[in-house]
């Protein structure tokens, strides 16, 4: 994924709210289905991003973020499943390395 918009507002009081909105914007790119705790499925719902820390080194960004999302079980949808389809509220912390160069961003489940 590319984070242009989160570089260009770097070193800005608005940093942290263009990096949630692009990565939110992005969240089919992240690796929710290999965070999954409680369910077997990921929604697709909207994500909430939080930012936990921002480390810098000479070209790279590392965000450390905590995803909230949605998952569900799945059954088999047979008319006499007994399992009813719920919502899972799901967490997982990721780190996001943001190139300074070319605002490319590599995404590591943590």
């Amino acid at each position: 994924m590319y984070l242009e918009k989160s570089l260009a507002a770097w070193g800005e009081a608005e940093f942290e709210a263009e990096l949630k909105r692009e990565v939110e914007h992005h969240a089919l790119m992240l690796p929710l289905q290999k965070a999954l705790s409680m369910g077997s499925y990921v929604l697709d719902k909207p994500i909430t991003m939080t930012v936990i820390g921002i480390e810098e080194l000479a070209e790279i960004i590392y965000v450390r973020a905590g995803i909230f999302f949605q998952s569900v079980i799945g059954g088999c949808s047979c008319t006499d499943d007994p399992s009813p389809v719920n919502e899972i509220n799901e967490y997982c912390e990721v780190r996001l390395a943001i190139s300074k160069l070319n605002a490319e961003t590599l995404v590591m489940l943590l």
